[in-house]
């Protein structure tokens, strides 16, 4: 994790879960949200206007991609 971090802003119902895929495009994400905002830990279901923090993730390629891809060079 880089120190670029985001805010998202809950909407009524939101779950880890939810904000992870929204943020990330992923919900396994939602363990490094959990640990980016420890005092908001024991909620499951969120009520409307709570700020999360979203830390920059790197995020893993696919392995559906070509490798001169996902080793970050460009062929083009």
């Amino acid at each position: 994790m880089s120190d670029t971090v985001d805010i998202y802003t809950t909407c009524q119902g939101d779950t880890w879960d939810l904000i992870a895929y929204q943020v990330y495009g992923d919900e396994r994400y939602m363990v490094d949200l959990l640990e980016a905002n420890p005092t908001l830990g024991d909620i499951t279901i969120f009520p409307a206007e709570i700020a999360v923090i979203c830390p920059d993730i790197e995020q893993a390629l696919p392995e559906s991609l070509p490798p001169w891809i996902r080793n970050g060079s460009d062929a083009s």
